[in-house]
Protein backbone atom coordinates (compact mmCIF):
# COMPACT_ATOMS: atom_id res chain seq x y z
CA UNK A 1 0.00 0.00 0.00
CA UNK A 2 1.19 3.52 -0.71
CA UNK A 3 0.74 6.13 1.98
CA UNK A 4 -1.32 9.19 1.18
CA UNK A 5 0.76 12.35 1.06
CA UNK A 6 0.41 14.85 3.87
CA UNK A 7 -1.54 17.89 2.66
CA UNK A 8 -0.46 21.31 3.88
CA UNK A 9 -2.89 24.19 4.19
CA UNK A 10 -1.49 27.14 2.26
CA UNK A 11 -2.70 30.73 2.33
CA UNK A 12 -2.89 31.93 -1.28
CA UNK A 13 -5.27 34.88 -1.09
CA UNK A 14 -6.13 37.73 1.27
CA UNK A 15 -9.03 40.18 1.04
CA UNK A 16 -9.57 43.01 3.51
CA UNK A 17 -12.27 45.55 4.30
CA UNK A 18 -11.14 47.49 7.37
CA UNK A 19 -11.44 50.92 8.97
CA UNK A 20 -7.93 51.73 7.72
CA UNK A 21 -8.27 50.34 4.21
CA UNK A 22 -10.76 48.90 1.73
CA UNK A 23 -8.16 46.63 0.17
CA UNK A 24 -5.27 44.50 1.36
CA UNK A 25 -2.77 47.00 -0.03
CA UNK A 26 -4.26 50.06 1.68
CA UNK A 27 -4.74 48.10 4.91
CA UNK A 28 -1.09 47.06 4.98
CA UNK A 29 0.19 50.54 4.15
CA UNK A 30 -1.72 52.04 7.08
CA UNK A 31 -0.83 49.14 9.36
CA UNK A 32 2.91 49.27 8.75
CA UNK A 33 2.89 53.04 9.22
CA UNK A 34 1.03 52.77 12.52
CA UNK A 35 -1.83 54.97 11.36
CA UNK A 36 -4.73 55.27 13.81
CA UNK A 37 -8.19 55.86 12.35
CA UNK A 38 -10.17 55.67 15.58
CA UNK A 39 -12.60 58.55 15.69
CA UNK A 40 -16.01 59.70 16.81
CA UNK A 41 -18.93 57.45 15.92
CA UNK A 42 -20.86 59.04 13.06
CA UNK A 43 -23.55 56.40 12.43
CA UNK A 44 -27.08 57.81 12.47
CA UNK A 45 -28.99 57.08 15.66
CA UNK A 46 -25.89 56.67 17.80
CA UNK A 47 -25.32 60.30 18.78
CA UNK A 48 -26.84 59.98 22.26
CA UNK A 49 -25.03 56.78 23.25
CA UNK A 50 -22.11 56.76 25.74
CA UNK A 51 -19.93 54.82 23.28
CA UNK A 52 -18.16 57.69 21.56
CA UNK A 53 -15.16 56.20 19.74
CA UNK A 54 -15.03 53.31 17.27
CA UNK A 55 -13.33 52.06 14.14
CA UNK A 56 -15.77 52.76 11.31
CA UNK A 57 -15.38 51.54 7.73
CA UNK A 58 -15.89 54.68 5.66
CA UNK A 59 -16.17 55.14 1.92
CA UNK A 60 -17.50 51.60 1.41
CA UNK A 61 -20.27 51.48 -1.22
CA UNK A 62 -21.57 47.91 -1.52
CA UNK A 63 -23.65 48.79 -4.61
CA UNK A 64 -20.41 49.20 -6.56
CA UNK A 65 -19.22 45.71 -5.61
CA UNK A 66 -22.21 43.47 -5.09
CA UNK A 67 -25.18 42.63 -7.29
CA UNK A 68 -28.53 44.14 -6.33
CA UNK A 69 -30.19 40.75 -5.84
CA UNK A 70 -27.71 39.99 -3.06
CA UNK A 71 -27.74 43.47 -1.54
CA UNK A 72 -31.46 43.45 -0.78
CA UNK A 73 -31.24 40.25 1.24
CA UNK A 74 -28.05 40.89 3.20
CA UNK A 75 -26.75 42.99 6.07
CA UNK A 76 -23.67 45.21 6.15
CA UNK A 77 -21.58 42.49 7.81
CA UNK A 78 -22.24 40.20 4.86
CA UNK A 79 -21.47 42.99 2.39
CA UNK A 80 -18.04 43.26 4.01
CA UNK A 81 -17.56 39.49 3.82
CA UNK A 82 -18.56 39.26 0.17
CA UNK A 83 -16.30 42.16 -0.82
CA UNK A 84 -13.38 40.70 1.14
CA UNK A 85 -14.01 37.26 -0.37
CA UNK A 86 -13.84 38.78 -3.86
CA UNK A 87 -10.52 40.36 -2.94
CA UNK A 88 -9.14 37.12 -1.56
CA UNK A 89 -10.21 35.08 -4.59
CA UNK A 90 -8.72 37.65 -6.96
CA UNK A 91 -5.49 37.63 -4.95
CA UNK A 92 -5.37 33.84 -5.18
CA UNK A 93 -6.19 34.03 -8.90
CA UNK A 94 -9.32 32.00 -8.41
CA UNK A 95 -12.69 32.98 -9.81
CA UNK A 96 -16.15 31.90 -8.85
CA UNK A 97 -17.02 28.31 -9.66
CA UNK A 98 -17.16 27.63 -13.39
CA UNK A 99 -16.79 24.75 -15.82
CA UNK A 100 -13.05 24.59 -15.17
CA UNK A 101 -13.38 23.98 -11.45
CA UNK A 102 -15.36 21.40 -9.49
CA UNK A 103 -17.79 23.45 -7.36
CA UNK A 104 -17.81 20.69 -4.73
CA UNK A 105 -14.07 21.19 -4.21
CA UNK A 106 -14.54 24.70 -2.78
CA UNK A 107 -15.97 25.32 0.69
CA UNK A 108 -16.71 28.39 2.81
CA UNK A 109 -16.25 28.83 6.57
CA UNK A 110 -16.83 32.09 8.43
CA UNK A 111 -17.12 33.19 12.04
CA UNK A 112 -19.63 35.68 13.40
CA UNK A 113 -20.23 37.26 16.77
CA UNK A 114 -23.14 39.63 16.30
CA UNK A 115 -24.84 38.88 12.99
CA UNK A 116 -26.86 41.36 10.97
CA UNK A 117 -27.92 43.90 13.57
CA UNK A 118 -28.57 46.79 11.20
CA UNK A 119 -30.85 44.77 8.93
CA UNK A 120 -32.65 43.27 11.91
CA UNK A 121 -33.19 46.65 13.55
CA UNK A 122 -34.70 48.10 10.38
CA UNK A 123 -37.17 45.23 10.00
CA UNK A 124 -38.15 45.27 13.67
CA UNK A 125 -38.85 48.99 13.44
CA UNK A 126 -41.14 48.27 10.50
CA UNK A 127 -42.86 45.53 12.49
CA UNK A 128 -43.66 47.76 15.47
CA UNK A 129 -44.20 50.97 13.49
CA UNK A 130 -46.17 49.72 10.50
CA UNK A 131 -47.14 46.10 11.14
CA UNK A 132 -46.07 42.61 10.06
CA UNK A 133 -47.05 43.11 6.42
CA UNK A 134 -44.19 45.61 6.10
CA UNK A 135 -41.48 43.22 7.29
CA UNK A 136 -39.35 42.03 4.38
CA UNK A 137 -39.02 38.33 3.55
CA UNK A 138 -35.26 38.33 4.14
CA UNK A 139 -35.48 39.24 7.83
CA UNK A 140 -35.34 35.52 8.65
CA UNK A 141 -31.91 35.07 7.05
CA UNK A 142 -30.08 38.41 6.89
CA UNK A 143 -29.45 38.74 10.63
CA UNK A 144 -28.33 35.11 11.04
CA UNK A 145 -24.73 34.28 12.01
CA UNK A 146 -24.40 31.93 9.02
CA UNK A 147 -25.57 34.52 6.47
CA UNK A 148 -22.08 35.38 5.23
CA UNK A 149 -21.13 31.75 4.72
CA UNK A 150 -24.35 31.13 2.84
CA UNK A 151 -24.20 34.19 0.63
CA UNK A 152 -20.49 33.85 -0.24
CA UNK A 153 -21.05 30.21 -1.22
CA UNK A 154 -24.23 30.90 -3.21
CA UNK A 155 -22.78 33.93 -4.98
CA UNK A 156 -19.59 32.07 -5.84
CA UNK A 157 -21.24 28.78 -6.77
CA UNK A 158 -19.23 26.96 -4.10
CA UNK A 159 -20.79 23.65 -3.06
CA UNK A 160 -18.05 22.12 -0.91
CA UNK A 161 -18.02 21.84 2.91
CA UNK A 162 -19.51 24.99 4.41
CA UNK A 163 -19.98 26.09 8.00
CA UNK A 164 -20.04 28.91 10.51
CA UNK A 165 -18.14 29.13 13.79
CA UNK A 166 -19.78 30.86 16.75
CA UNK A 167 -17.12 30.74 19.44
CA UNK A 168 -16.74 34.31 20.59
CA UNK A 169 -14.16 36.73 19.16
CA UNK A 170 -11.63 33.91 19.04
CA UNK A 171 -13.91 32.26 16.48
CA UNK A 172 -12.03 34.14 13.77
CA UNK A 173 -8.99 31.95 14.39
CA UNK A 174 -11.14 28.86 14.91
CA UNK A 175 -12.71 29.38 11.46
CA UNK A 176 -9.28 29.47 9.82
CA UNK A 177 -8.28 26.31 11.69
CA UNK A 178 -11.49 24.61 10.59
CA UNK A 179 -10.69 25.54 6.99
CA UNK A 180 -7.12 24.29 7.27
CA UNK A 181 -8.27 20.94 8.61
CA UNK A 182 -10.82 20.61 5.81
CA UNK A 183 -8.02 21.14 3.28
CA UNK A 184 -5.82 18.58 5.03
CA UNK A 185 -8.71 16.08 4.87
CA UNK A 186 -9.10 16.53 1.12
CA UNK A 187 -11.09 19.67 0.30
CA UNK A 188 -9.38 21.59 -2.48
CA UNK A 189 -10.05 25.19 -1.44
CA UNK A 190 -11.78 26.90 1.48
CA UNK A 191 -12.70 30.58 1.56
CA UNK A 192 -12.61 31.52 5.22
CA UNK A 193 -12.55 34.46 7.61
CA UNK A 194 -14.87 36.87 9.38
CA UNK A 195 -16.35 40.33 9.07
CA UNK A 196 -18.52 42.22 11.54
CA UNK A 197 -20.76 45.30 11.49
CA UNK A 198 -21.57 46.04 15.15
CA UNK A 199 -22.04 49.81 14.91
CA UNK A 200 -25.78 50.09 14.22
CA UNK A 201 -27.72 51.62 17.16
CA UNK A 202 -29.30 48.33 18.26
CA UNK A 203 -25.97 46.52 18.17
CA UNK A 204 -24.24 49.32 20.05
CA UNK A 205 -26.86 49.34 22.80
CA UNK A 206 -26.30 45.60 23.24
CA UNK A 207 -22.56 46.21 23.64
CA UNK A 208 -23.13 48.78 26.38
CA UNK A 209 -23.66 45.82 28.70
CA UNK A 210 -19.95 45.02 28.45
CA UNK A 211 -18.16 46.50 31.45
CA UNK A 212 -14.89 46.44 29.52
CA UNK A 213 -16.11 48.72 26.72
CA UNK A 214 -14.24 52.02 26.57
CA UNK A 215 -16.43 55.10 26.86
CA UNK A 216 -13.58 57.58 26.49
CA UNK A 217 -14.25 60.43 24.07
CA UNK A 218 -10.58 60.87 23.12
CA UNK A 219 -9.55 58.81 20.04
CA UNK A 220 -5.90 58.77 21.14
CA UNK A 221 -6.65 57.47 24.63
CA UNK A 222 -9.78 55.34 24.22
CA UNK A 223 -7.94 52.08 23.45
CA UNK A 224 -4.46 51.78 24.97
CA UNK A 225 -3.76 48.16 26.01
CA UNK A 226 -0.65 47.18 27.95
CA UNK A 227 -0.44 50.64 29.55
CA UNK A 228 -1.28 51.95 33.01
CA UNK A 229 -3.98 54.08 31.34
CA UNK A 230 -5.81 51.10 29.78
CA UNK A 231 -9.54 51.80 30.07
CA UNK A 232 -11.18 49.17 27.90
CA UNK A 233 -11.54 48.26 24.24
CA UNK A 234 -12.97 50.15 21.28
CA UNK A 235 -15.24 48.22 18.87
CA UNK A 236 -14.81 48.23 15.11
CA UNK A 237 -16.41 46.95 11.96
CA UNK A 238 -14.90 45.17 8.98
CA UNK A 239 -12.77 42.06 8.67
CA UNK A 240 -10.87 39.85 6.27
CA UNK A 241 -11.30 36.72 4.17
CA UNK A 242 -8.55 34.23 3.40
CA UNK A 243 -8.20 31.61 0.66
CA UNK A 244 -6.75 28.38 2.06
CA UNK A 245 -5.88 25.52 -0.29
CA UNK A 246 -3.72 22.46 -0.70
CA UNK A 247 -0.12 23.51 -1.22
CA UNK A 248 0.61 21.06 -4.04
CA UNK A 249 -2.47 22.05 -6.01
CA UNK A 250 -1.65 25.72 -5.48
CA UNK A 251 1.88 25.30 -6.79
CA UNK A 252 0.66 23.26 -9.76
CA UNK A 253 -1.46 26.19 -10.88
CA UNK A 254 1.49 28.52 -10.13
CA UNK A 255 -0.28 30.37 -7.34
CA UNK A 256 1.79 32.24 -4.76
CA UNK A 257 1.96 30.37 -1.46
CA UNK A 258 2.00 33.28 0.97
CA UNK A 259 2.00 31.32 4.23
CA UNK A 260 0.97 28.07 5.88
CA UNK A 261 -1.53 27.56 8.68
CA UNK A 262 0.67 25.30 10.75
CA UNK A 263 -0.99 24.93 14.14
CA UNK A 264 -4.04 25.88 16.19
CA UNK A 265 -5.16 25.56 19.78
CA UNK A 266 -8.37 26.58 21.56
CA UNK A 267 -9.61 26.58 25.17
CA UNK A 268 -12.47 28.01 27.21
CA UNK A 269 -12.08 29.67 30.60
CA UNK A 270 -15.34 31.52 31.28
CA UNK A 271 -16.86 34.92 30.61
CA UNK A 272 -14.72 37.88 31.72
CA UNK A 273 -12.61 35.67 33.99
CA UNK A 274 -9.42 37.31 32.84
CA UNK A 275 -7.19 35.83 35.52
CA UNK A 276 -8.20 32.37 34.35
CA UNK A 277 -7.58 33.36 30.75
CA UNK A 278 -3.86 33.34 31.56
CA UNK A 279 -3.88 29.57 31.90
CA UNK A 280 -6.31 29.03 29.04
CA UNK A 281 -4.46 31.20 26.55
CA UNK A 282 -1.10 29.69 27.50
CA UNK A 283 -2.53 26.22 26.92
CA UNK A 284 -3.97 27.24 23.54
CA UNK A 285 -0.53 28.53 22.53
CA UNK A 286 1.16 25.29 23.63
CA UNK A 287 -1.33 23.18 21.65
CA UNK A 288 -0.87 25.36 18.56
CA UNK A 289 2.93 25.13 18.81
CA UNK A 290 2.75 21.38 19.30
CA UNK A 291 0.53 20.90 16.24
CA UNK A 292 2.91 23.08 14.22
CA UNK A 293 5.95 21.20 15.57
CA UNK A 294 7.29 24.61 16.50
CA UNK A 295 9.61 25.29 19.43
CA UNK A 296 8.82 28.42 21.47
CA UNK A 297 12.08 30.07 20.44
CA UNK A 298 11.12 29.72 16.76
CA UNK A 299 8.31 32.25 17.15
CA UNK A 300 9.51 35.49 15.55
CA UNK A 301 6.53 37.75 16.31
CA UNK A 302 3.35 37.66 18.39
CA UNK A 303 0.18 39.44 17.31
CA UNK A 304 -1.49 40.05 20.65
CA UNK A 305 -5.13 39.98 21.63
CA UNK A 306 -4.63 43.34 23.42
CA UNK A 307 -7.97 43.48 25.19
CA UNK A 308 -7.37 46.82 26.85
CA UNK A 309 -8.05 46.42 30.57
CA UNK A 310 -5.30 46.07 33.20
CA UNK A 311 -6.44 42.63 34.38
CA UNK A 312 -6.85 41.19 30.89
CA UNK A 313 -3.59 42.67 29.62
CA UNK A 314 -1.64 41.36 32.59
CA UNK A 315 -3.11 37.88 32.03
CA UNK A 316 -2.10 37.93 28.37
CA UNK A 317 1.44 39.09 29.09
CA UNK A 318 1.84 36.31 31.66
CA UNK A 319 0.29 33.73 29.30
CA UNK A 320 2.83 34.58 26.59
CA UNK A 321 5.63 34.20 29.13
CA UNK A 322 4.17 30.94 30.45
CA UNK A 323 3.91 29.42 26.97
CA UNK A 324 7.10 30.76 25.41
CA UNK A 325 9.32 30.80 28.50
CA UNK A 326 12.17 33.31 28.54
CA UNK A 327 11.66 33.84 24.80
CA UNK A 328 8.26 35.36 25.62
CA UNK A 329 9.97 38.41 27.09
CA UNK A 330 12.24 38.88 24.07
CA UNK A 331 10.02 38.15 21.09
CA UNK A 332 8.53 41.24 19.38
CA UNK A 333 4.85 41.68 20.26
CA UNK A 334 2.47 43.92 18.36
CA UNK A 335 -1.22 44.88 18.37
CA UNK A 336 -2.09 46.81 15.17
CA UNK A 337 -5.76 46.70 16.15
CA UNK A 338 -5.19 49.60 18.55
CA UNK A 339 -5.34 51.81 15.46
CA UNK A 340 -8.61 50.42 14.12
CA UNK A 341 -10.45 48.89 17.08
CA UNK A 342 -11.58 45.35 17.82
CA UNK A 343 -13.82 44.02 15.06
CA UNK A 344 -14.87 41.09 17.24
CA UNK A 345 -14.53 37.88 15.14
CA UNK A 346 -13.01 39.92 12.34
CA UNK A 347 -10.21 41.23 14.57
CA UNK A 348 -8.00 38.11 14.73
CA UNK A 349 -8.48 37.48 11.00
CA UNK A 350 -7.23 40.99 10.31
CA UNK A 351 -4.28 40.11 12.57
CA UNK A 352 -3.65 37.00 10.46
CA UNK A 353 -3.68 39.12 7.31
CA UNK A 354 -1.25 41.54 8.94
CA UNK A 355 0.96 38.67 10.12
CA UNK A 356 1.24 37.19 6.62
CA UNK A 357 2.07 40.61 5.20
CA UNK A 358 4.57 41.27 8.00
CA UNK A 359 6.41 38.02 7.17
CA UNK A 360 6.45 38.91 3.49
CA UNK A 361 7.82 42.42 4.08
CA UNK A 362 10.13 41.65 6.99
CA UNK A 363 8.47 44.26 9.20
CA UNK A 364 6.77 44.08 12.58
CA UNK A 365 4.06 46.77 12.46
CA UNK A 366 3.76 49.08 15.46
CA UNK A 367 1.02 49.35 18.10
CA UNK A 368 -0.71 52.72 17.49
CA UNK A 369 -1.54 55.06 20.38
CA UNK A 370 0.66 53.05 22.77
CA UNK A 371 4.01 54.53 23.77
CA UNK A 372 4.39 53.67 27.46
CA UNK A 373 3.80 49.91 27.95
CA UNK A 374 3.87 48.75 31.54
CA UNK A 375 4.02 44.96 31.09
CA UNK A 376 7.05 42.73 30.62
CA UNK A 377 6.71 42.48 26.85
CA UNK A 378 8.84 43.65 23.95
CA UNK A 379 5.91 45.64 22.57
CA UNK A 380 6.65 47.29 19.23
CA UNK A 381 5.54 50.93 19.37
CA UNK A 382 6.20 54.10 17.44
CA UNK A 383 7.34 52.71 14.11
CA UNK A 384 7.64 49.38 12.32
CA UNK A 385 10.63 47.22 13.25
CA UNK A 386 12.60 45.41 10.51
CA UNK A 387 13.02 41.71 11.31
CA UNK A 388 13.38 38.36 9.61
CA UNK A 389 10.03 36.73 10.22
CA UNK A 390 9.51 33.06 9.47
CA UNK A 391 6.96 32.14 12.13
CA UNK A 392 4.13 34.26 13.53
CA UNK A 393 1.86 33.53 16.49
CA UNK A 394 -1.59 35.13 16.52
CA UNK A 395 -3.65 34.98 19.73
CA UNK A 396 -7.22 35.94 20.51
CA UNK A 397 -9.65 35.93 23.40
CA UNK A 398 -13.36 36.63 23.66
CA UNK A 399 -15.60 38.36 26.14
CA UNK A 400 -17.41 35.10 26.79
CA UNK A 401 -14.25 33.16 27.62
CA UNK A 402 -12.90 31.59 24.42
CA UNK A 403 -9.14 31.56 23.83
CA UNK A 404 -7.35 30.64 20.60
CA UNK A 405 -3.88 30.65 19.10
CA UNK A 406 -2.75 30.18 15.50
CA UNK A 407 0.78 29.50 14.22
CA UNK A 408 1.65 30.75 10.74
CA UNK A 409 4.77 29.84 8.77
CA UNK A 410 6.12 32.04 5.99
CA UNK A 411 5.48 30.46 2.61
CA UNK A 412 9.12 30.83 1.52
CA UNK A 413 10.57 29.39 4.74
CA UNK A 414 8.03 26.88 6.08
CA UNK A 415 9.50 23.71 7.49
Amino acid sequence: MTSQRARRAAVTGIGVVAPNGLSTETFWKATQEGVSVLDRVTREGCEHLPLRIAGEVRGFDPSELIEERFLVQTDRFTHFAMAAADGALADARLGRADTDRDPFAVGVVTAAGSGGGEFGQRELQRLWGQGPRFVGPYQSIAWFYAASTGQVSIRGGFKGPCGVVASDEAGGLDALAHAARAVRRGTGVVVTGAAEAPLAPYSMVCQLGYDDLSTSDDPTHAYRPFTAAACGFVPAEGGAMIVVEDEVAAREREATVRAFIAGHGATFTGASLWERSREGLAQAIRVALDEARCAPEEVDVVFADAFGTPEADRAEALAIADALGAHGRRVPVTAPKTGIGRAYCGAPVLDVAAAVLAMEHGLVPPTPNVYDPCHDLDLVTGRARPAQLRTALVVSRGLMGSNAALVLRHGAHAL
